[in-house]
């Protein structure tokens, strides 16, 4: 079974007819607001997949790079968003 496609909320607004039909299809999408993942949609009847631990993630384990508007730097981000 393939991980979910990530999709912005507003991409599934624009796109809801695409997503139905490849939802038919077998294909599942995880829909991220405001950059995080709020829900995902999977076909009716589908067995839930296997979720890989977070900290086994390439991206999750990826040093920190540059900085925001604010100043804080990414590390800083990651320990808001991941604690």
């Amino acid at each position: 079974m393939t991980m979910p496609k990530m999709i912005s909320a507003k991409q599934l607004r624009e796109r809801l007819q695409d997503v139905v039909k490849k939802v038919r299809h077998g294909e599942r999408f995880t829909v991220l607001y405001r950059s995080r993942p709020a829900f995902d949609i999977v076909p009716v009847g589908n067995p839930p997949i296997d979720l890989i631990p977070l900290e086994s993630d390439s991206l999750y384990q990826a040093p920190a790079v540059g900085s925001s508007e604010s100043g804080n730097v990414a590390a800083r981000h990651d320990e808001v968003l991941y604690r």
